[in-house]
């Protein structure tokens, strides 16, 4: 038993793609699974008329706006890997969502727009992955596009970002003059050929740069100018080092187009050689849980409800830690301190469901039809065993929901309570308040709307949502005394849905000048984590 879970857990592989909107995350995607078996044609989810559904995006609103809204879990086998790809929303309002996500992986491919550089998005998504200390690899995407030079690329990852980059392969051209990678590592040359299928040739063997192929397939100005950035970048005297990488200090570089499908395998090749398997994670009382644990343990990081909409049902997605699961064992659920039957495991890959009968650390469970569950519970045999690993994020805008029809009220209410424990949006009570509307804050405005979509479609309840006025919100302390406080025309006091008092602010002006009044009160830009 010990050494097959020492196996198991040696090949797991968890990570999440990650980009700005736009980038290429969803065909990059497209085209791992490919690698894996689990595609059979690349393009083949995404070549029907008007229609920019992936494998990985299942709500029907994903499909009309041709964004991906919900994150999801695929999970494939590649060499002698177990893949677990934890797909995350690419818009710019779903940030929340893909920061739970990130709590849940060992690692992550930050994709990057070649022609674009880093943008808003990744500087956020990749201040989450230092935060949490995960190993990030890099792909520069569209180099069959007009791209910014390589070597400012890499310039802005080091002072932007903060982080050394390593190229392991370098471009050789760009737009329509790339003509494949060179392989710093292997000293190999692969070849890019413009194809209706988009491939390239087996890697060539070359004495070198000054290899006839490569000379020949190039510009003279274009040769140039790669065999000057290769030199440079060799007499630099920097080489490849692992351990720098898993610290999250490293990030490997590898260029190339997903669209083309050229420099993907190269990328997930790099990516299995140099990543690691799943880490240990803290117990509250301070001491690390290793995969390797006998127990099993885990924590609940996402929560969806409805994705079949045959069965109405509700998932909890578990990230395993330690130990071995095995569907229907029983364990304990800390919150509630209940001993629990984990039956309907399911594995899933987009919106299709396979049982599962056994998992390991790394993998993604999803456990369908327990009500109890909510984000960052901790499901373990160990009872010793508590996780807090699901930090809580302030939201940036609010607005107030009411039913405007009294006969779907009681569907209005059910389907609001669930969707708030699902995280996608958070409540607030305020003080005073004599109306019958409740607050909601999220981390984007295009939240709000889902909100109301899937109040419609999924428990046949119309909404009414209307942009509040505040912009900020702050957490006090348990024991401020508020009757103290001196609180300006406009700050509202209230509670969020933990118990925690927060206070609203409509803009940086309101929130200064309540400092100005209250010096001795501490407030909180972080409500802290799910429990």
């Amino acid at each position: 038993m010990e050494r097959e879970l020492e196996r198991e857990i040696g090949r797991r592989r968890t990570f999440a793609i990650v980009s700005h909107p736009d980038a290429g995350k969803t065909t990059l995607t497209e085209k791992f699974l490919l690698y894996g078996g689990a595609l059979h044609l690349a393009g083949s989810v995404t070549a029907r008329k008007n229609q920019r559904a992936t494998t990985s995006d299942w709500m029907e609103l994903e499909k009309q706006r041709g964004i991906s809204i919900s994150s999801t879990v695929l999970q494939f086998d590649y060499r002698d890997f177990r893949i677990n790809l934890l797909d995350t929303p690419g818009h710019k309002d779903f940030s929340e969502d893909t920061y739970r996500v990130l709590t849940a992986v060992d690692a992550a491919v930050m994709v990057i727009d070649a022609g674009k550089g880093i943008e808003s998005q990744t500087r956020k998504l990749f201040e989450v992955c230092r935060q949490r200390g995960v190993p990030i690899f890099t792909f520069m995407n569209k180099l069959d596009r007009p791209s910014r030079d390589p070597l400012e690329l890499l310039d802005e990852l080091e002072h932007v970002l903060g982080i050394g980059a390593y190229p392991v392969n370098w471009p050789l051209g760009e737009g329509t003059e790339f003509k494949g990678v060179w392989d710093r590592m292997t000293a190999q040359a692969y070849m890019f050929e413009r194809t209706p299928g988009g491939t390239f040739r087996a890697p060539v063997a070359t004495m070198g740069l000054d290899d006839p192929v490569i000379r020949e397939a190039l510009r003279p100005d274009v040769y140039r100018n790669v065999c000057d950035a290769v030199e440079m970048l060799d007499g630099a005297g920097e080489g490849f080092d692992r351990e720098a990488v898993l610290a999250g200090k490293t990030t490997p570089v590898y260029f190339g187009s997903a669209l083309n499908n050229f420099g993907v395998q190269l990328l997930l090749d790099g990516f299995l050689d140099f990543s690691g398997p799943p880490t240990s994670r803290q117990s509250r009382d301070g001491h690390l849980v290793q995969p390797s644990h006998p127990s099993f343990s885990g924590f609940v990081f996402k929560i969806q409800a409805n994705m079949d909409p045959n069965h109405r049902d509700r998932i909890a997605f578990v990230r395993v830690v330690s130990g071995k699961f095995a569907r229907d064992m029983r364990a304990q659920h800390v919150r509630t301190g209940k001993t629990i039957r984990l039956a309907g495991a399911t594995k899933l890959f987009g919106r299709e469901r396979e049982t599962v009968d056994e998992a390991y650390p790394g993998d993604v469970v999803g456990i369908v039809g327990k009500d109890g569950f909510a984000i960052g519970d901790t499901i373990t045999e160990d009872t010793s065993i508590i996780f807090d690993e699901i930090p809580r994020f302030a939201p940036e805008c609010f607005a107030t929901i009411e039913n405007p029809t009294p006969s779907e009220y009681k569907r209005f209410s059910k389907g609001l309570e669930q969707l708030l424990q699902e995280g996608v949006i958070q409540r607030y009570e305020l003080d005073d308040t004599v109306t019958k509307t409740t607050l909601l804050g999220a981390v984007g405005p295009l939240q709000f709307e889902i909100v109301k979509y899937r109040l419609e479609s999924e428990y046949g309840a119309a909404s009414r949502v209307t942009p509040a006025l505040w912009t900020l919100v702050r957490w006090l302390a348990a024991d401020v005394d508020t009757a103290r406080m001196t609180i300006p025309v406009g700050v509202r006091l209230g509670t969020d849905d933990h118990g925690g008092r927060v206070l609203l602010f409509k803009d940086e002006w309101g929130l200064r000048y309540f400092r100005e009044k209250n010096a001795d009160v501490a407030l909180r830009e972080s409500p802290g984590y799910y429990h």
